[in-house]
C-alpha cells in the first residue's frame, strides 16, 4: 500500500489523519508548510516545504511513492508578494493569485486541480480518517431544549447564508439574536469575540444560552477545509457561555470524539449533529 501524502498545516487534524494511516498499515509522508509547521508532526516521515515550492513538493511526494494526498491543518491565506516560489511555483503563482481573488473556495479548487494534474488523487480528511466524521444526533450532553433548538436552526440558516457568499462556516445565535458570524478570523477568534459581549445578551457558566453552528459552505470543495470541532472549540464555547454546538452530520470533523464528549458534558454543553437536508 502506497503511503498517504499529507499536505499539513497547524493543528491536531493532520496528526490524527497521520496516526489513522499508520494504524491501518498504510504509512504516511508529510509535507509540513513552512511558517505553519505543526511540532507534533516532526516525528513522522516527511519534510518542510514553502507554500510556493510546488516543484519541491511534487518531487518529494513522488519520491516517497505516494499516490493519494490529503490536505489538512490550518494554513492562513499567504501574502502572495512575500512568497518565494521555485520554478514550478513561479509558473503557477499568477493563476493562484487570480483564483484567490475569486474567494477561498476557488483557491482551494485550484490547488486540488494542480495536484491532480501531477497524477495524485486528492482525498478528503473524512476519507483518510473515517472515524473523525460527525454523525447525526446527540453526541454529548443533554438533548437541546426547544429554545436551544430554535437557536440552532437559526444559526444553521445564518451559516448557510454566509456560506453561499463564501464568507465563513460558523454562526452563534442566543435567544434568537445573532451574536457573531465567522469570517477570515476563524472559529476560535469568533468565540473569543462572543465571550467579550455584554452579559445581557450572552450566557454564563451558571446560565448557559446560545448555540454555535458549524457547517460547510454550500457547494464548497469538501476535500479541503471541512469544519472541525476540537477540544479548544469546546473550551472557548464554554468560556463564551454557550449552551451547545451544532454541526452538519457528515459535514464536520470531530477530533478526539471521546475526550470532546467527556469535556463537553463536564462543562455542561451539548453537541448535536443535524441532517444536511432534513429538519433540524
Amino acid at each position: 500500500m502506497a503511503p498517504l501524502g499529507i499536505i499539513a498545516g497547524l493543528g491536531e487534524l493532520p496528526v490524527q489523519i497521520a496516526s489513522a494511516a499508520i494504524e491501518r498499515g498504510q504509512g504516511v509522508y508529510i509535507l509540513r508548510m513552512k511558517g505553519f509547521d505543526e511540532p507534533a508532526l516532526a516525528d513522522f516521515p516527511g519534510e518542510v516545504v514553502g507554500i510556493a515550492e510546488l516543484g519541491k513538493a511534487f518531487k518529494a511526494l513522488k519520491k516517497a511513492g505516494t499516490e493519494e494526498i490529503c490536505f489538512a491543518g490550518i494554513v492562513k491565506r499567504p501574502d502572495f508578494n512575500a512568497l518565494k516560489p521555485d520554478m514550478k511555483g513561479m509558473t503557477l503563482l499568477p493563476k493562484a493569485i487570480a483564483a484567490a481573488r475569486q474567494g477561498d473556495d476557488a483557491l482551494l479548487r485550484f490547488m486540488i486541480d494542480v495536484f491532480e494534474r501531477e497524477g495524485f488523487k486528492v482525498i478528503g480528511a473524512e476519507e483518510a480518517a473515517k472515524a473523525l466524521t460527525g454523525q447525526a444526533g446527540l453526541l454529548a450532553g443533554e438533548m437541546p431544549s426547544e429554545t436551544q433548538m430554535q437557536d440552532l436552526r437559526k444559526a444553521a440558516d445564518v451559516a448557510l447564508q454566509m456560506g453561499q457568499l463564501d464568507i465563513g462556516q460558523g454562526a452563534i445565535v442566543a435567544n434568537g439574536l445573532v451574536l457573531c458570524v465567522e469570517a477570515q478570523e476563524g472559529t476560535d477568534k469568533m468565540l473569543q469575540r462572543c465571550a467579550d459581549l455584554p452579559l445581557e445578551i450572552r450566557g454564563t457558566a451558571d446560565s448557559r444560552i446560545g448555540v454555535l453552528v458549524k457547517r460547510p459552505k454550500p457547494g464548497q470543495e469538501r476535500r479541503i477545509d471541512l469544519p472541525t470541532i476540537g477540544l479548544n472549540t469546546i473550551e472557548l464555547a464554554a468560556a463564551a457561555g454557550l449552551a451547545g454546538i451544532g454541526f452538519e452530520a457528515g459535514g464536520a470533523l470531530i477530533l478526539n470524539a471521546t475526550q470532546i464528549k467527556d469535556r463537553a458534558e463536564a462543562l455542561g454543553l451539548f453537541l448535536y449533529g443535524f441532517e444536511k437536508d432534513g429538519p433540524v
